[in-house]
């Protein structure tokens, strides 16, 4: 850590001048924890700027380019692709979580406006009132995860079964492009109009969903919203192989009946039910028993999940959990009806479905899981392939793993599988990681205090992190044979390095027009 560092005076008053001195820090400690994310450590910025509105963020960026800085925004930190962890030293790093306001919720055209910074809980909670939600409504990390940093990454999960990622749901944005211009897309780039629609002509907005900060830093986000859906039913089944919950979810995904789609091996299955705040304790149990319709079905439902308690899945049982919506009970049934025949049809048993119903009634819980039930670092590392590639994707990656099995149990390294889809034709494989190794400030700072007291702490391992880099490359070289394609691109999936040359070219063009200098987070994309 430069603890002799000092920062080039004038841009840092200059950036004061905008944002006010206190939201500027050239605290080392402060700047080497926003350097981290999960998994990667990289060059320490030079300043932290945080700003707290569109025309602050605008002025700052525009500040920092015309003094040949870069800029890195960063939401929540909960990347794990090296999305904000630059190896390019000198930059100006965004911290954009003071720009957490709802902007406007308009029930009658339908669209919620939010600034970047602001979380998925708190969007949810803002819209609760309203009895409105987004189609696509957050990831599991929705407590930390901003809205900003979903929509650069990209996002799996909560609603995604029915309504795909987070860019599906998105009318308009605002975005700051690396001069300072805010760029407004769809109905919101015409004078005089409101961010109601995202389609005219070619779609703008497009080009900044995915891009990492690649192009520009989101500043407003306009989602269309849906009425909440008044009925929700929950269904976990087990079964005997990978092949047989391949299938599964293959099969729940393509119907178009699931708005999540969730499953485990047994491995994981078995880390997740020692982690803090997944099951049967008093929190969960108390939101399982509020989030029902009326106190005595809560009652019901609180008392099916404190008798399953935690033994409910056999060892060497891989188990699909699936969560079905709608406007009526019989909606809800005829769907749930149809997913159990097609769950029985792939092999599966039903089994109790403590997990689902604890995910819907507690979407959002303390991001306890970035360090493993033992004080294990963890990482993901994931691909989205289509339903005719999943098993045999899925095989291959097994096969690296048993071949090696002998050398991840020398390092105590564990793995597992989360499963799940996007819409009707994306199958997402998340192949996750458990190693003892040192943590990070981040991880310090993101688990619990009480939680986080219990976990044993692991000195640094270099040889165990690096047969999980091993193993991770290995990962990607398979996805790559199955046409994978990626979230959170970051610096870690192999973008710039599979496109097609044509499809390269576009990119490249319009990256040097958007941003000629190259300062909107160099590196990311593979660019």
């Amino acid at each position: 850590m430069p603890d002799a560092f000092s920062p080039p005076a004038d841009l840092a008053e200059r950036l004061g001048a905008i944002v006010g001195a206190g939201h500027v820090s050239a605290e080392p400690a402060a700047r080497a924890s926003m350097a981290e994310d999960i998994y990667a450590r990289g060059a320490v910025p030079d300043l932290v700027v945080a700003p707290g509105s569109t025309d602050e963020l605008a002025r700052v960026v525009a500040a920092t380019t015309s003094a040949g800085r870069a800029v890195v925004p960063r939401g929540g930190g909960m990347s794990y692709t090296a999305g904000f962890v630059s190896d390019r030293p000198g930059a100006v790093l965004l911290d954009l979580r003071r720009m957490d306001r709802v902007i406007a919720v308009n029930p009658v055209d339908m669209t919620v406006t939010v600034e970047a910074g602001a979380t998925w809980a708190s969007l949810r909670e803002a819209l609760r009132p309203h009895g409105l939600r987004t189609p696509f409504w957050g990831p599991l990390s929705g407590l930390s995860s901003t809205i900003g940093g979903g929509l650069s990454q990209l996002n799996a999960f909560f609603g995604a079964g029915i309504w795909g990622t987070t860019s599906e749901s998105v009318t308009c944005l605002a975005v700051v492009l690396a001069d300072g211009t805010v760029l407004r897309t769809g109905s919101a780039g015409t004078e005089g109009s409101t961010p109601f629609y995202r389609h005219y002509g070619p779609d703008l907005a497009g080009l900044f969903m995915g891009d990492c900060g690649a192009l520009g830093v989101k500043a407003e986000i306009t989602f269309r919203l849906i009425p909440e859906p008044a009925h929700e039913d929950w269904a976990s089944f087990a079964f005997p192989s990978l092949a047989a919950t391949a299938a599964a979810c293959t099969a729940a995904g393509r119907s178009g009946l699931a708005s999540e789609v969730c499953g485990f091996d047994p491995g994981l299955a078995r880390i997740r039910m020692r982690r803090a705040s997944l099951l049967a304790d008093a929190k969960t149990l108390a939101a399982v028993v509020t989030s029902q319709k009326n106190l005595l079905a809560g009652i019901k439902e609180g008392a099916k999940m404190a008798l399953a308690g935690r033994g409910f899945i056999e060892d060497g049982d891989w188990t699909l959990h699936l969560i079905a919506e709608g406007s009526s009970r019989a909606e809800v049934e005829a769907k749930m009806a149809d997913l159990r025949a097609l769950m029985r049809e792939a092999g599966g048993s039903e089994i109790e479905n403590t997990i689902p119903k604890a995910m819907r009634a507690a979407p959002f819980t303390p991001l306890n899981n970035v360090l493993g039930p033992d004080g294990q670092r963890w990482v993901p590392i994931h691909g989205i392939v289509p339903h005719s590639h999943g098993a045999a994707c899925l095989a291959q990656i097994d096969g690296l793993f048993a071949r090696l099995k002998p050398r991840f149990e020398a390092k105590q390294i564990l793995t597992g599988y989360l499963l799940t889809t996007l819409a009707t034709n994306g199958f997402l494989i998340e192949p996750v990681f458990f190693w003892p190794d040192a943590r990070y400030r981040l991880h310090e700072t993101t688990v619990e205090p009480s939680y986080l007291a219990r976990l044993p702490t692991h000195p640094p391992d270099p040889d165990g992190a690096a047969l999980v880099a091993e193993a991770r490359a290995g990962i990607l070289d398979i996805f790559q044979t199955h046409g994978a394609t990626h979230f959170q691109i970051g610096r870690t999936y192999r973008y710039a390095a599979t496109r097609a040359a044509p499809t390269l070219a576009l990119l490249q063009a319009i990256k040097r027009g958007l941003d000629p200098h190259g300062l909107m987070n160099p590196g990311v994309l593979g660019l």
